[in-house]
């Protein structure tokens, strides 16, 4: 057992030093008694998980860089990064003892995994008599103050979640804690004076990664560079102020987006540190405004963890209470066709390729793809779509991704199902000759302008000259968009149907058993019912809704 007592800052998401209360609170109470207390910061490395988790190459290699980070930036100081093998359920009762811990801080998180976990080892550390002190700065805002604020109910808009933000004061950022003092720095423990790189960060073959997996390393991990990148975005005033999220191009050969979704997701940036610095730029200037400014981006982000805080099967159609419920089909083929991309669709396959090889695509490039496999053309369950987004992108966020896939599966938040982005007009409006296909499709590299987003338009002579042969170079479509797309509106209508329905007729179940004899008028209000009256419910108008009169002059328009 160690001579000193010990405070434990335990990573998990927010992996930096700046803005970071928990590691602030852990810091200050060691400062205070630097001769009786020392600071041991750790994160704790499950090696089931390595084995379970759906991660993909780049993002354990993000970790990695992200974690030799903090390590880096913890000795600055005085201290360092304690990254510990083994399951956290498992580990501290171990650490408590071995460390003589008293104090154990650590980062609030919504997620329905990490909600059980935290609990345990809260159970855990109350044996142990050892204190526990867990702060909020992952969001903006505390998305249970905005739940409360609420009723306990979600808000379903972003206009909605905006009026109740607005209510609330959001905490500005804090700094970087000061240096802790040489006494304050703990003595090795016995798996140290056995292997002294014991809890040194993980490498990537620690990690199961194999370099041959890797392709250039473009958006590098850790704090430092999430500060550096903030900052390079922030000098950037004119650009910072005019923007709208709508106006970037998805099909850009560089970003044409601030690309610090990474950072914000490990919590290598604090999200409150960019609004502080973010309001900075905008002070006194005329900027665009939320939804579609950088702000309204945060804000976005603020939404989703907020409704996912109240939801904890956010990430499932079934038993999710904000959820379409679907009939989707299943299909393994065209599945993997997206996943890979090979759907004949050069502007969707470049998108899916550019994943695969550099864990980020740009969000409107995700709203093409996530429209083509789930409403759009394949049919496919959004929660297909979220499994391969989880493994590849860098930003995989629990919230964000669920949120944004049923948002763009038209499954929650978003119910034009009609509108339905074109995997070939879409792309032609920002890339007209096809660059950015031409980098990640290769194979298209030599079609010109006017055939490159629709290469089966061109004969087989011409494909000939231009090296590619459709269906045996590059692949047939496998859906015929114009044709499956009309199909799929037609039962999305239905869908809606049958979901209103059965959210009617739930709601009739509650009535009759509240209201006796009641029956609805149009006001909404209770009557008796007569005497004759049937018990059968009576029909719903057969007045359109503002919903179906929109689909029906889209499709006219079509």
């Amino acid at each position: 057992m160690s001579s000193k007592q010990t405070a434990i800052h335990w990573f998990r998401k927010g992996l930096r030093v700046h803005d970071n209360p928990a590691l602030a609170a852990a810091v200050d109470r060691v400062r205070k008694a630097p001769t009786k207390l020392v600071l041991r910061p750790v994160f704790i490395l499950d090696p089931g998980i390595i084995q379970w988790l759906r991660v993909g190459p780049n993002r354990w290699r993000f970790l990695q860089q992200t974690l030799a980070d903090l390590d880096a930036n913890l000795r600055k100081l005085n201290s360092r990064l304690y990254v510990v093998r083994g399951n956290p359920v498992e580990m501290f009762p171990e650490l408590f003892r071995e460390w003589n811990v008293t104090l154990l801080t650590f980062e609030h998180d919504i997620e329905p995994y990490s909600v059980k976990r935290d609990a345990t080892v809260r159970e855990l550390a109350r044996k142990a008599k050892v204190e526990v002190q867990v702060e909020k700065s992952h969001t903006i805002f505390d998305p249970e103050e905005i739940l409360k604020r609420n009723g306990g109910k979600i808000p379903m808009t972003y206009q909605k979640y905006g009026s109740l933000a607005s209510m609330c004061k959001a905490p500005g950022p804090i700094g970087v804690p000061d240096k802790l003092p040489s006494d304050a720095v703990p003595e090795r423990d016995t798996r140290e004076r056995k292997d002294g790189k014991c809890y040194d960060p993980p490498s990537l073959d620690e990690l199961q990664v194999r370099q041959e997996d890797l392709r250039e390393c473009k958006f590098p991990g850790g704090e430092t560079e999430a500060l550096r990148r903030l900052q390079e975005n922030m000098r950037r005033k004119s650009w910072v102020c005019a923007f709208e999220k709508p106006n970037t191009a998805p099909n850009s050969l560089e970003p044409s987006t601030t690309v610090l979704s990474p950072y914000l997701k490990f919590g290598c940036l604090s999200a409150r540190l960019f609004l502080a610095e973010l309001k900075k730029v905008l002070a006194g200037q005329k900027h665009s405004q939320p939804p579609v400014s950088l702000e309204g981006q945060l804000m976005w982000r603020e939404f989703y963890y907020c409704a996912a805080a109240a939801e904890p099967n956010f990430d499932k159609m079934v038993g999710n209470s904000v959820c379409l419920q679907v009939a989707w089909e299943t299909n393994p083929e065209h599945l993997e066709a997206w996943k890979h991309g090979r759907t004949g669709y050069p502007f969707i396959d470049a998108i899916m390729r550019q994943l695969r090889q550099e864990g980020w695509i740009h969000h409107l490039a995700r709203h093409a793809v996530a429209c083509f496999l789930t409403r759009g053309d394949l049919w496919i369950s959004w929660e297909e779509g979220q499994r391969v987004f989880e493994e590849l992108l860098l930003d995989a966020d629990w919230a964000l991704n669920a949120g944004n896939w049923m948002w763009l599966s038209a499954s929650a938040f978003f119910h034009q199902f009609f509108r339905v982005y074109s995997p070939v007009a879409f792309g032609k409006k920002t890339d007209p000759e096809g660059k950015y296909i031409k980098k990640y499709v290769p194979e298209l590299a030599k079609f010109p302008a006017g055939i490159i987003y629709e290469p089966w338009k061109a004969n087989l002579e011409t494909q000939k000259k231009l090296g590619c042969i459709v269906g045996k170079d590059y692949p047939h479509r496998i859906v015929i968009h114009e044709e499956i797309s009309k199909k799929n509106i037609a039962r999305m209508s239905e869908a809606y149907r049958k979901n209103k329905a059965a959210k009617e007729g739930g709601a009739a179940k509650e009535d009759s058993k509240s209201d006796a004899g009641m029956e609805p008028t149009p006001s909404g209000k209770k009557r008796k019912a007569s005497s004759g009256s049937s018990s059968t419910p009576k029909k719903p108008s057969p007045k359109k809704s503002k919903l179906q009169s929109k689909m029906e002059k889209f499709l006219k328009k079509k």
